[in-house]
């Protein structure tokens, strides 16, 4: 006979199995940004030959995306097969080509160069700017509609950011420089990637689109660097001391935050995933404030409160949307089942992990 323990976990829906790897997946995420800065501070402290820092932002971020890559050939290896493949025409590849030099190499290394010159918290706020402005482009290229309690909900939430950003002590990044000018770029390139992914996506497979992307996006970073700064950039990249530690990284983010994505991705209804997501932002905040010690400012109530306002206004009337999104499925009208989430509602991931938050169903056909 079962015990009611082993009753209670078969009781478990899927929705909810989804949603809790929904809120881990997002938790994980928000730490990124921390977990990453610690390290290159570790690695300051243990310097190799030469007094080098062998875990730079650099090193991370390259040897990250070779290590993502194999959990994406694990969960999507079924995609890649000769009919898939042949279905790919030249416009396909391009816009593939294009979303791994963006979303690969461009974003994650803008934000890990605004990283080194400036706050986890000031990055974080700062890519408040994404949500409304990918609503904007949205509508204009994909002629998506754009929904006015949404958008307001995006820019109570730039409002709430703006004003953390204001009232920061200088001292503490405070002034507007190289580091913050950088996460607003590698936001602006960040919609721009999430732009041409929707394009992709329509037809061509997420397996073929993530490999593609992380293994394609890695190489064009290491040319890019390497034609930039020189390959000695990537000199250390063996060491022990980043062997040592990148696991913690790659553990911690690429795996299990990658699969705990996608396992949402699966399981969760997107109401369930809009919710987690939508706490992005503050999780990232308290994250950097616990393993960094960074100091928000006097107005992380206030800015935090207009966050959590955004919040209520975006879920507001979340369960007249469910039901619609329930009589769409049951109509076989897959699509309207996908997160409803805005891609920068997942802190800004500094490997090319495959959160693909607004992926339309309809363009997966493979099996994860």
């Amino acid at each position: 006979m079962r015990t009611k323990i082993e009753n209670s976990f078969i009781a478990i829906s899927p929705a909810k199995i989804g949603m809790g790897f929904a809120w881990l997946g997002v938790l994980i995420y928000a730490s990124s940004n921390s977990i990453a800065t610690l390290l290159v501070d570790i690695g300051s402290n243990s310097p190799v030959a030469g007094g080098r820092n062998a875990i730079t932002f650099t090193n991370l971020l390259f040897l990250s995306s070779l290590i993502s890559i194999v959990p994406m050939v694990v969960l999507f290896r079924k995609d890649w097969t000769g009919a898939n493949l042949r279905h790919l025409n030249r416009r396909d590849w391009g816009l593939l080509t294009l979303s791994a030099f963006l979303s690969s190499a461009l974003t994650p290394g803008l934000f890990f160069y605004a990283l080194e010159h400036s706050s986890v918290t000031s990055v974080l706020l700062i890519s408040r700017i994404e949500p409304p402005l990918f609503l904007l482009a949205a509508g204009l290229f994909l002629k998506e509609q754009i929904k006015p309690r949404v958008f307001l909900a995006a820019i109570i939430a730039l409002c709430g950011a703006m004003l953390m950003i204001s009232m920061r002590d200088p001292d503490s990044h405070g002034v507007f420089g190289a580091g913050e000018i950088a996460a607003a770029a590698g936001a602006l390139s960040y919609i721009t990637s999430a732009i041409f992914a929707r394009k992709a996506l329509r037809c061509v497979p997420m397996g073929i689109f993530s490999i593609y992307r992380a293994t394609i996006g890695t190489l064009i970073y290491f040319l890019l660097i390497s034609a930039l700064q020189g390959p000695q950039q990537f000199q250390d990249i063996f060491s022990p001391v980043l062997l040592k530690w990148i696991w913690v990284y790659a553990i911690i983010v690429v795996i299990i935050g990658q699969l705990s994505w996608f396992m949402a991705l699966k399981y969760a209804r997107s109401d369930d995933m809009s919710l987690a997501t939508s706490f992005s932002p503050l999780a990232g905040i308290i994250f950097a404030m616990l393993l960094l010690a960074e100091n928000p400012g006097p107005a992380f109530v206030p800015g935090g409160a207009l966050i959590l306002l955004a919040i209520c206004v975006g879920r507001m009337n979340g369960t007249i949307s469910g039901r619609l999104q329930r009589i769409g499925r049951s109509l076989g009208n897959g699509w309207q089942m996908r997160p409803t989430c805005a891609p920068g509602d997942i802190a800004q991931v500094l490997v090319p992990v495959a959160a693909f938050n607004r992926m339309p169903r309809q363009a997966y056909t493979g099996s994860y």
